[in-house]
């Protein structure tokens, strides 16, 4: 069957419309709830293309179609590209349950931008903004749009009938005889990636553009102020060729999609587009031509180079609303504050400053600018990890930023933040443990896996993923499987990874021997209730996996790794430090400052004398 999608959206718009005018979104000023929901990462499972007859691969136990990834393309990947279909339903779900109706998308709602993608989100945000009276407000990432302008792609480990590796692309031009398709490749023009226009105009009823039920709205680039807004000005500034900036010295104009909007009295969202795609040494001299341009995944190191209007437009925003009163909130897809809890000198020592994802991490100046730009609580995403950063400036402000976990990588879950009175913000992490139909998908990769064994596959997975019981187990399998088969090969020194992989912790407890100092050792031990035989129990390769489930959910990580083993880790690093091998004295710093971080659970902040405390249960 194919859709007349632009009907399709015309109908979804009249019913948007039809239930905002009736019943006014209704939330109160002096207690709102936002749910910051990031990285999703889109894609359309049950997908149907408007241009070839393809199907999808057939579930053998739903009998549905599914356009899905292999399991091998997700397990070499940060992120899942199927299950978090089911997840953000879920989360959805939840925010439902809990009566909030303001819902922040901080970037990468998308897979890659395609159409098939986009289309699915807008299908979903509709129905919760029509059924559950839901407002959305999304921002931009590196995925949506992958670059500026729209362009020719796809992915060549789709899953094909018979468990086999699948090309779906949108031209034949990006079939190349070295491609690893094993089945014929489907052509078609939904899995393109898409640019800034097109994802704009699917996407216009979600913060990207001004609505009549806005309190407020305006753009870097307005030129009215909140005492002269009107509807109509807005609109007008909202189109997108007068929202676009210049990179410097290549006479080339990309789209800023950054907004601030007051959705109910009081409450001012900024959304910062953080976005830059930097020319390539050489470009083509035509218009609009995404090949020009690099990725946006380092954020804003880049934007201090080439959007710095973004920090006098954020300027002029927080004095406006200090003289009105107004509480804002900022968001957007980049952390603004370095995420590794104060060792990311140490990481670059150890894996390189190319690996690790250190190149993402901001400079001191980009939270100092923010800062003292008056901007005192940012919500992002992108590093897929659960962290709380808090940075002052050499003026005395503070900026406390708040990553927000992805719903396709460990640890699956969304934030919330309860606006309180007198500048008082509580943030709740809700996990996504039980995520109904997650393992759906499984019968289809057990065709996968029998297909890489009958092939003599090297890197073939761990077939006890599909034994996971619950969502959460299934993205820790992720994360170890993605430890195993990538991590440890593409960033870790090979020596020092050979070292610590082959030690117990015994090996790594007893490694300082200036003398033997063992007895001193099992003395300590005694005196914590520990013994030598505890550190048999787990290897060199539990404790680098136990370090990424520690970088990735922080404090919630603690309960699944209990307290009596990092107790153990403590008093390896202790000795680690001692030893003449300045890689394991890298390694225990490292470790230990990823186990004492800032409060990343459930916390509040009073912004009046910018402190932050734990709420315990």
């Amino acid at each position: 069957m194919k859709y007349n999608f632009k009907i399709l959206r015309l109908l979804s718009l009249l019913l948007v419309l039809i239930i905002s005018c009736k019943n006014e979104f209704v939330v109160e000023s002096n207690n709102v709830k936002i749910a910051f929901i990031a990285d999703i990462h889109l894609l359309d499972i049950y997908g149907e293309f408007t241009d070839t007859d393809y199907k999808g691969v057939k579930n053998p136990i739903t009998q549905k179609y599914n356009t899905i990834r292999t399991m091998k393309a997700q397990l070499h990947s940060t992120r899942l590209f199927n299950e978090n279909y089911f997840a953000f339903i879920a989360a959805l779900e939840d925010v439902v349950k809990r009566g909030i109706k303001l819902v922040a998308l901080p970037g990468d709602f998308s897979d890659d931008g395609q159409p098939l993608n986009i289309r699915a989100l807008r299908r979903i945000m509709d129905e919760y903004s029509v059924k559950h009276g839901i407002l959305f407000f999304a921002i931009t990432g590196n995925h949506d749009p992958a670059k500026p302008f729209s362009k020719d792609a796809g992915k060549f480990d789709f899953l094909g009938e018979g468990g086999k590796q699948l090309a779906i692309v949108s031209s034949n031009k990006l079939i190349k005889s070295e491609s690893k398709s094993e089945l014929s490749p489907i052509i078609t023009a939904d899995i393109m990636e898409w640019g800034y226009k097109d994802i704009m105009n699917e996407l216009t009823d979600f913060g990207f553009f001004p609505r009549r039920n806005y309190r407020y709205w305006e753009t870097p680039f307005s030129d009215y102020t909140y005492a002269s807004f009107t509807f109509k000005k807005a609109r007008e500034s909202s189109l997108l060729e007068n929202r676009t900036y210049e990179i410097s010295n290549h006479n080339l104009e990309v789209p800023d999609v950054s907004y601030l909007v007051e959705p109910v009295d009081g409450i001012w969202l900024l959304a910062i587009d953080a976005n830059v795609y930097v020319p390539k040494v050489k470009v083509s001299g035509e218009r609009n031509n995404s090949n020009d341009f690099g990725g946006a995944s380092i954020g804003y190191n880049n934007v201090l180079k080439h959007k710095k209007y973004l920090f006098d437009w954020v300027e002029k925003v927080v004095e406006e609303a200090e003289k009105r009163g107004k509480t804002l909130i900022a968001f957007s897809h980049y952390p603004m504050v370095d995420f590794n809890d104060g060792a990311s000198s140490e990481m670059k020592e150890l894996f390189g400053v190319e690996n690790m994802q250190l190149s993402r991490v901001p400079e001191y100046r980009v939270a100092e600018l923010f800062a003292d730009a008056g901007v005192q609580i940012h919500f992002g995403g992108h590093m897929h990890i659960n962290d709380t950063g808090v940075s002052t400036s050499k003026k005395g402000n503070t900026l406390f930023n708040i990553q927000t976990p992805s719903l396709a990588a460990y640890i699956p879950g969304y934030k919330i933040l309860s606006v309180k009175p007198k500048n008082i913000m509580e943030v709740e992490t809700v996990v996504l443990d039980d995520v109904p139909n997650f393992n759906e998908l499984f019968p289809l990769y057990e065709k996968e896996y029998q297909h890489l064994k009958e092939v003599g596959d090297d890197q073939i997975w761990n077939r006890d993923i599909l034994k996971s019981k619950t969502y959460n187990e299934f993205t820790q399998w992720h994360l170890k499987e993605l430890v195993r088969l990538r991590f440890l090969l593409e960033d870790w020194p090979k020596g020092f990874t050979q070292a610590i992989m082959t030690s117990t912790g015994s090996d790594l407890l007893l490694s300082a021997k200036e003398g033997d100092n063992s007895d001193q050792i099992k003395s300590v031990l005694k005196e914590n209730q520990l013994n030598i035989e505890d550190f048999n129990e787990w290897n060199g390769f539990d404790m680098v996996y136990d370090f990424y489930r520690l970088r990735g959910a922080d404090e919630l990580a603690i309960p699944l790794i209990g307290l009596k083993r990092l107790q153990q880790y403590s008093f390896v690093c202790e000795q680690l430090k001692q030893t003449g091998n300045t890689s394991f004295q890298l390694w225990a710093k490292i470790f230990e400052k990823a186990s004492k971080g800032q409060p990343a659970n459930h916390f509040r902040i009073d912004l009046n004398t910018n402190s932050i405390v734990r709420i315990y249960p």
